[in-house]
């Protein structure tokens, strides 16, 4: 399933889901400021954080190459096709569980109030993704036929090993997915080097 949704439900009223969906790349930013005042990195941390945060990227893109730009909407509750392909055969909401995996492995690059810090974030992007999903889902499964199917045999966050062989197959398109991610790798890149510089003149390790 591509993380797009709305500012609507069902009903036509306003959500706090749909609040959250809209301001998604935006509720990042508070837990980055607080990251970087207080980060404290060290060789390890950087190594290891840097690891995790790329695995999370790479998951992004894969998953990015499948569902293409409709990702990155924040427009009205929508998506043209179910997604199953690449990925999604693996986990319903791949670019979630790659958004995890970078924040986590940023928090760990910058060794910042640790174990708060990535417990508080933890929480509360648990909560917004659930929200976010649960609202999706809604316009999913009064969309497309396949979905209960689908939704019965692919996790929302835990992966299968094996792939859903259920649905459409899709191709990847890395060029399309390389111009949507461009942002993402940006960010991700000088958030990095940041982090880096701050262990080169303050590190601890």
């Amino acid at each position: 399933m591509s993380d797009n949704s709305g500012d609507k439900n069902s009903g036509g009223r306003s959500d706090w889901r749909s609040v959250l969906f809209t301001y998604r790349s935006y509720t990042p930013i508070p837990f980055l400021l607080v990251m970087l005042a207080f980060a404290r990195p060290t060789g390890l941390s950087i190594f290891t954080g840097l690891i995790v945060a790329l695995a999370g990227e790479f998951i992004r893109f894969w998953g990015v190459s499948y569902a293409g730009s409709e990702t990155r909407t924040t427009g009205a509750v929508g998506g043209t096709q179910l997604v199953t392909s690449g990925p999604y055969s693996h986990v319903r909401n791949p670019l979630y569980v790659g958004n995890i995996l970078m924040y986590t492995g940023i928090g760990i690059m910058s060794n910042a109030l640790m174990p708060y810090l990535p417990i508080v974030a933890l929480l509360y992007f648990s909560f917004q993704y659930v929200g976010i999903v649960s609202l999706e889902e809604e316009y999913l499964s009064r969309t497309f036929s396949n979905w209960e199917e689908y939704k019965k045999n692919v996790g929302r966050f835990i992966p299968r090993v094996r792939p859903f062989e259920g649905g459409a197959k899709l191709e990847p398109n890395f060029k399309r997915a390389l111009r949507s991610e461009r942002s993402s790798l940006i960010a991700l890149f000088s958030i990095s080097f940041v982090i880096m510089l701050v262990y080169l003149f303050i590190g601890v390790g």
